[in-house]
């Protein structure tokens, strides 16, 4: 089974991230933290219920990892292009108990568990080799924190809730019928558009926005 963990903003920037969701929540996210192991970081902002929206971009003052980076982030050039292309919400992440049971047999679409840090692993990823976005980001990506779930405490709430996820795309059947296969819970509503594309309602202390 999986179930919803949190959004994913990637951005060319952190800089260029944290302006875009000011803009559609008005709403300040702060600095998360540093994934060394990646040359990665991300600032980190609460949505309820244990889901969160990570802003994520690679770090230029961080060490190369000695693998490929998550979510796509070494592929600057095509994270520029989808960035000046409108399409920033470009992810989602799910979380198991059974990394193995999702991946068996789909490890094309996830990729494969990678443990991490590599040094003292606490949680599992699954990374295609190469670092891309699982199906190009039509599938979420999928972590397995190993029974301890995330703690919520150091990630900022200032009363952002989500309310609704969903994803437009041309090959919407296939995506529905996979995450069904899966038993996702708490994933995007899919349905058919000319172009991949997700959208996300939430409350703020400001009223109802849309994050995209």
């Amino acid at each position: 089974m999986l179930t919803l963990d949190h959004l994913t903003i990637i951005a060319p920037t952190l800089a260029e991230g944290v302006a875009h969701v000011r803009d559609c929540l008005d709403l300040d996210v702060p600095f998360g933290q540093r994934h060394a192991y990646m040359g990665t970081h991300n600032h980190l902002l609460q949505l309820g219920d244990a889901v969160y929206l990570e802003i994520v971009a690679l770090d230029p003052g961080a060490n190369p990892p000695g693998r490929a980076r998550w979510f796509g982030l070494d592929d600057q050039k095509q994270v520029r292009r989808e960035w000046d292309a409108g399409r920033r919400l470009r992810g989602w992440v799910a979380r198991t108990d059974r990394i193995e049971d999702a991946l068996a047999g789909r490890e094309t679409i996830f990729g494969r568990k990678v443990g991490l840090p590599m040094e003292a692993p606490v949680f599992d990823f699954a990374i295609p080799d190469d670092g891309s976005l699982p199906w190009h980001g039509a599938a979420p990506s999928i972590i397995d924190r190993r029974g301890k779930p995330r703690s919520m405490a150091s990630i900022a709430d200032p009363g952002a809730r989500l309310r609704g996820f969903s994803q437009k795309h041309p090959e919407a059947q296939a995506i529905a019928a996979l995450l069904l296969e899966l038993g996702t819970e708490r994933g995007p509503v899919v349905t058919h558009g000319a172009e991949p594309r997700y959208r996300a309602q939430i409350d703020t202390p400001r009223g109802l926005r849309e994050l995209f």
